[in-house]
């Protein structure tokens, strides 16, 4: 049976080292990802995905912040995969350095549409999914903002990293959450940004043991180690 691997998120380095993985693995897999629609952009992506990536994307569109939209998502990913067995979520926000008097309203409500409420909404129809086919694997994967050291000359990033502290705790919650459940939910974190390739091939090489005893647990690459966040609550 193929194996239906959705991949969503953040434009990014790290969302491109998951899709280089999941290519390796399938004929076929599902894209989405948010666009950077900040009024202070980050620097585009100037990597060129290798040709296999390009021929197994499928790529979807995605309105994160629509609860409608996420539910279509899901819809079209199931009906382009047959089922989706992985389910890879990927939070890697940009980042808004500026002083909070010179914050711009459009860029707190495009941040809290694209990078908080629509992880809610997603994670929301896929969880209705796999526990009605009682299978399947929720992987959350993001960055320990508390471990980034940033320079004394960077200004500091006041939405970006709002955006990943709402996403890291909503992950522990769901992690906390899910002794019990029929499928699978497990988080990824890496100390810093640097290793996408050596943080993405982390991640696959769990999600393909296949281990339901990992279920609630939060797996950090790097020095960090590894922990299991139900079973130290």
């Amino acid at each position: 049976m193929t194996r239906g691997i959705l991949v969503a998120g953040n434009e990014s380095v790290l969302g491109r080292a998951i899709e280089v993985e999941a290519a390796k693995r399938v004929h076929k897999y599902v894209s989405a990802f948010i666009t950077n629609r900040i009024a202070q952009p980050s620097a585009p992506l100037k990597e060129h995905l290798p040709e296999r990536v390009e021929e197994s994307r499928i790529s979807l569109d995605w309105n994160p912040g629509s609860p409608i939209s996420a539910r279509t998502l899901v819809l079209a990913a199931e009906n382009r995969l047959e089922h989706i067995d992985e389910a890879i979520l990927v939070c890697s926000p940009p980042a808004v350095r500026r002083p909070a008097s010179q914050l711009l309203l459009a860029d707190v409500e495009i941040l809290v549409n694209d990078h908080v409420k629509g992880w809610f909404f997603l994670v929301k129809e896929i969880a209705t999914v796999f526990a009605n086919r009682k299978s399947g694997t929720l992987a959350l994967v993001y960055y320990d903002a508390t471990a980034v050291q940033e320079s004394k000359d960077d200004m500091t990033d006041l939405l970006g990293a709002s955006a990943a502290a709402s996403f890291t705790a909503f992950t522990r919650s769901l992690l906390m959450a899910a002794r019990g459940d029929p499928y699978v939910t497990m988080g990824f974190s890496a100390a810093t940004p640097g290793d996408e390739a050596g943080f993405a091939s982390f991640l696959f090489k769990h999600l393909d043991e296949g281990n339901m005893s990992k279920n609630g647990k939060l797996l950090t690459y790097g020095k960090l180690g590894i922990k299991s966040w139900w079973n130290n609550r």
